[in-house]
């Protein structure tokens, strides 16, 4: 039986310089997350993406540079931009057949496969392994500007009362932070593999289901506590608060799923 998977692929301004527009380092790092997220399949052919503010918030930067970066997207045919109803994905994966997919290491890295096969209890046991650790050494090694970002991102998340969309992403966010100051590639790598499995449709809306006020509400003071750690640098509380994080954010899933 041949089995259809998709290759993990470069942006293509990587091999494709010639349409490389001229923009800021931040640009085209934003443009890069998004086409990571895009390839990854988070979000499909055809879907529509975050509006611009929403995006902003997310990364944490003005809606200008957030433009910028859609319009260095648009330029490789990744998205269309329709004034009027939005922005659109106009970039399609292509498919690679394999017909020993299911035992090449490049299926690890299929994220919908990956996504479908793992149970809750399988992303119980990943996230209890890597976040606290993950929170350990970035408790360690972020620098000032990286605790600022940190700050900027818990602000941000603080001013969510019921929007559990944008809450949802912000929280994604917030963890990703956690994970590049931990200034270790292949810790922000493992962690943005798990963090897109959840972000894959079946996961997100279940999140999002059990994303109530009060639900909002106890996330913000728990990071409102794990930002304060890290800013001490208390390593065994913050380390304590991340445990009791994700215990709490997998009993979620676990009763959703």
């Amino acid at each position: 039986m041949m089995l259809e998977t998709y290759d993990l692929e470069a942006p293509p301004w990587i091999d494709d310089v010639s349409r490389h527009p001229l923009v800021t380092p931040r640009v085209k790092e934003i443009a890069t997350r998004l086409f990571a997220r895009i390839a990854s399949g988070e979000f499909p052919f055809g879907t529509r993406i975050p509006a611009e503010r929403d995006l902003a918030d997310a990364f944490g930067d003005s809606r200008a540079t957030v433009r910028q970066a859609l319009e260095f997207l648009s330029v490789y045919d990744i998205i269309a931009r329709r004034p009027g109803s939005g922005t659109f994905v106009s970039y399609q994966r292509k498919p690679a057949i394999n017909g020993n997919a299911a035992l090449g290491p490049s299926s690890y890295l299929n994220i919908d496969q990956l996504a479908e096969t793992a149970s809750p209890f399988a992303m119980n046991i990943a996230g209890s392994i890597l976040a606290p650790e993950m929170t350990r050494l970035a408790t360690i090694y972020m620098s000032t500007r990286d605790v600022a970002d940190l700050h900027a991102q818990l602000q941000r998340i603080e001013a969510i009362v019921t929007e559990s969309d944008t809450f949802a992403m912000l929280e994604e966010e917030f963890m990703m932070t956690i994970a590049r100051g931990t200034h270790n590639s292949l810790i922000v790598a493992m962690y943005a593999i798990l963090h897109d499995v959840r972000r894959h449709p079946q996961w997100a809306a279940a999140r999002r289901q059990v994303l109530t006020p009060a639900k909002i509400k106890g996330i913000q003071l728990l990071f409102r506590s794990l930002y304060d750690a890290i800013e001490r640098r208390n390593l065994e509380t913050a380390v304590e608060i991340m445990k009791l994080y994700v215990a709490n954010a997998h009993e979620d899933m676990i009763y959703e799923s």
